[in-house]
């Protein structure tokens, strides 16, 4: 077998091997050897190797005699060696009809470079949610930037995938807000002006607009984007009644899906509503399947993260008829208190209330909370018929792709739409498209759920390093027993131990 290859690189340029490159068919075990095995040898072992690492894929013609006869057969090979995978090299069908395997000379390389030279495919933001098309997966999340008709208009506009309203309910008149409601955390000492925002706090209530009014406003964002997704978020007391009565009503709007508030940490649990039926089981499995006997669209569960174990309501959900779950919504804090008055923030004639956390500190608390529903969707249900939305301090496409990685379908955005602007999806898109480029990923299910399989117990996590110090023979990283901590090395071999 004598290949021909031609390399495209991260920058779309192609080049070439100086030598040509030819392989015997017994290193393969295989009759007629395949593309990717003799490359995944010629990876390993031949000098091209460091050809190999530059580049993005490759484009690749073979030459094969067999019984006197002359087979050329041109295929495309993705490189995955960033990710791990195995093999290193994975096959693409070629684009083009014409580039099939045939008795033809190398012209067939030529044209298939020619093919290329416009540059690799654009990454594929597109994803499908329980049958609903979105252009890409960023998520306007309930609150604030789905509050009225304008806003939400505006997050169709600027490219969003979707838009979740701010949670509405049948009887406004009884949601009173207070102001100001929001307190911000800045990198720093208490009180600093200076800082990044790393913290947001908010005592908001759901929507005090009347529902008929919400109503009319969703109707007419139908009617106006027809193909865009438009899912409203909704709560009610514990009343079973007043649930199918808010979701009929709801429905006939026009709206795509429903997202049910079961995570609101502060405002009315008196009445059951909110954290107090997603912290409750046996309260969360009724709801639910009062809600689902009555909705005729998908419906997604909103978590509360202010609970010991989040995949045990994720799991109710699920059970009892939910297409999807949310996770996570805020977390129950009290921001701080300002030392020169000795009141606690945010201030509202010399008082306040505990209320919900966001922004970028509690991104890795929504990680975890996230990466526990996938995982325990992934082993308990087949998670490609049901969705799972990430939220929490999301403001790049790095802090979305994180999200996604670890099983999540979409990626809500509420805080981050305050602090930056609804203009903040094309970034989050250029940011997810960068990093999908940079490990070749052509979809978004390309790597969805791809970093799970690195999650296990402390306790694994013992014996592998035991055994790989073993396959190391005993090279040291770091310390290894507290008995080898001394003082005046303290902060270097803290140092030693931190991965990233």
């Amino acid at each position: 077998m004598v290949f021909s290859i031609a390399a495209v690189d991260y920058n779309n340029k192609i080049s070439f091997p100086r030598k040509p490159i030819s392989a015997n068919a017994s290193e393969y075990q295989t009759r007629p050897p395949s593309l990717s095995r003799a490359l995944h040898f010629l990876f390993l072992s031949s000098p091209i190797s460091s050809f190999l690492w530059r580049c993005r894929y490759l484009l690749v013609s073979t030459r094969t005699e067999t019984e006197g006869e002359e087979m050329i057969a041109m295929e495309s090979l993705s490189l995955r060696s960033s990710m791990g995978r195995s093999p290193l090299l994975e096959s693409r069908r070629p684009a083009r009809p014409d580039l099939r395997p045939r008795r033809v000379g190398l012209s067939v390389f030529s044209a298939a470079v020619v093919a290329v030279e416009g540059g690799a495919p654009e990454p594929d933001l597109r994803v499908r949610v329980n049958g609903l098309e979105m252009p890409n997966p960023f998520v306007i999340a309930s609150g604030p930037p789905g509050t009225n008709y304008t806003v939400m208009k505006r997050a169709f506009e600027e490219g969003w995938g979707a838009v979740i309203s701010k949670t509405v309910s049948l009887e406004a008149d009884k949601v009173v807000n207070v102001t100001p409601r929001y307190a911000r955390l800045r990198a720093g000492s208490n009180g600093s002006v200076k800082g990044p925002i790393i913290g947001w706090e908010n005592i908001e209530l759901i929507s005090d607009r009347p529902l008929e009014t919400m109503l009319n406003e969703f109707k007419q964002l139908k009617e106006e984007y027809p193909e865009r997704i438009l899912i409203a978020s909704i709560m009610e007391e514990y009343n079973k009644a007043a649930w199918q009565e808010l979701i009929e009503r709801v429905e006939a709007t026009g709206v795509d899906a429903l997202e049910i508030n079961f995570s609101c940490p502060h405002g009315m649990p008196e009445r059951k509503m909110g954290a107090a039926v997603g912290q409750d089981c046996a309260l969360l499995e009724e709801v639910c399947g009062w809600i689902n006997e009555k909705a005729t669209v998908p419906v997604w569960a909103k978590m509360t993260p202010n609970i010991t174990d989040i995949s045990q309501p994720a799991r109710v959900a699920l059970k009892s008829g939910c297409e999807g779950v949310s996770a996570i919504n805020t977390i129950m804090s009290v921001m701080g208190i300002d030392l020169n008055t000795l009141h606690p923030e945010p201030c509202v004639e010399g008082y306040s209330t505990p209320g919900g956390y966001s922004a970028k500190a509690v991104h890795p608390i929504a990680l975890a909370k996230v990466m526990q529903i996938a995982k325990m969707m992934k082993e308990e249900f087949n998670d490609k018929d049901y969705s799972l939305s990430g939220i929490g301090g999301v403001e790049t496409g790095g802090d979305a792709a994180e999200f996604i990685l670890l099983g999540a379908n979409t990626v809500q955005v509420c805080t981050g739409v305050m602090m930056h602007g609804y203009g903040l999806v094309k970034k989050l898109c250029t940011d997810l498209k960068d990093f999908m480029r940079k490990h070749n990923f052509a979809s978004i299910e390309d790597f969805r759920g791809f970093s799970l399989q690195y999650f296990t117990t402390h306790t694994d996590l013992v014996l592998r390093q035991q055994e790989a110090i073993r396959q190391r023979k005993a090279v040291k990283k770091g310390l290894q027993s507290d008995k080898d901590w001394t003082g005046d090395g303290f902060v270097k071999e803290t140092e030693s131990m931190v991965s990233n």
